[in-house]
């Protein structure tokens, strides 16, 4: 387990990060939320030791993490760094012997790895040559190659189509079902929401909400979902409800009470049929605009 226990970090007067504390178990794919600036690529050059924290501890296993310990973990950085003229099988493994593998081990995981991603038959094309997409799967192997302890991965799906974000993701969480701990940053909260076990909302430095999606879903008020004809002319007229979207046939709402859901209810069947009605969960989309509003 990687522990993070009141970490702070300031860039001269700027304070980016407030007594920061987050756990990754083994097993657990922890997914790590905000807008730009709101601290996640710090905290995660911090946890690489890419930087060094003002405050604060981090431990692996219940010890201090060591320059050795990260040596075995994988890291995808926001800027990405392979050799743009050296071709990508050849990268592979290079990076795998630079983690103490031998040619063959090396090669023999290059091979299972770009099979994996869908770039086989770009092992030997230089990374240059690949488009954005591929590029960003290149990236993710060497990620993999040593088979780490723990992932650390900031914005891996961005620039990939949806074919290789479901091969991808996959590969994540397979990871995780090894027993990595997984740490993944992502702007894409349906997809947040679909492959994590835990989520971390940070919100100007300050982790604003964590645990489970259920869990934070139970700790907000429940969504509506009703379908009738016209429902957007009249829903937002009425009391204790607050409108969360509204279309010409179906709206979502939150409710005050029990009774201010009965209202619309009633209000609906005065104007006509009424397809449905009933709660939804609550989308990630709606509790992080609540938490860091």
């Amino acid at each position: 387990m990687l522990e993070l226990h009141q970490v702070r970090k300031a860039f001269g007067d700027r304070q980016v990060l407030h007594d920061v504390s987050m756990a990754l178990t083994p097993g657990r794919l922890t997914g790590f939320v905000g807008s730009n600036g709101a601290g996640k690529t710090t905290t995660m050059r911090i946890i690489m030791g890419l930087l060094a924290p003002d405050a604060g501890e981090i431990s692996w296993h219940g010890s201090p993490l060591t320059t050795e310990q990260r040596r075995n973990f994988g890291y995808i950085p926001e800027e990405r760094g392979l050799y743009p003229r050296q071709p990508v099988r050849e990268q592979l493994v290079y990076f795998g012997s630079l983690h103490g593998m031998t040619t063959r081990q090396s090669a023999s995981r290059a091979d299972e790895i770009l099979e994996i991603l869908g770039l086989t038959e770009r092992a030997g094309d230089k990374l240059e040559d690949l488009s954005l997409g591929n590029q960003q799967r290149a990236q993710i192997a060497v990620a993999l190659m040593h088979r780490p302890e723990l992932l650390v991965l900031d914005e891996p799906f961005s620039g990939l189509d949806p074919e290789a974000v479901d091969a991808l993701g996959g590969l994540i969480r397979s990871c995780s079902d090894d027993g990595v701990p997984v740490l993944f940053s992502s702007h894409q909260l349906d997809l947040v929401e679909r492959l994590c076990d835990e989520l971390v909302i940070l919100s100007g430095g300050q982790i604003v909400a964590s645990g489970t999606a259920a869990g934070l879903r139970a700790r907000h008020d429940s969504v509506i979902r009703i379908e009738a004809p016209a429902v957007d002319a009249w829903i937002r007229d009425v009391a204790g409800i607050k409108v969360l979207s509204a279309e010409s046939d179906s709206a979502r709402f939150t409710p005050v009470d029990a009774g201010s859901a009965e209202a619309v209810l009633r209000a609906a069947l005065g104007r006509g049929p009424v397809s449905n009605f009933g709660e939804v969960p609550v989308p990630l989309s709606e509790i992080y605009k609540e938490v860091t509003r």
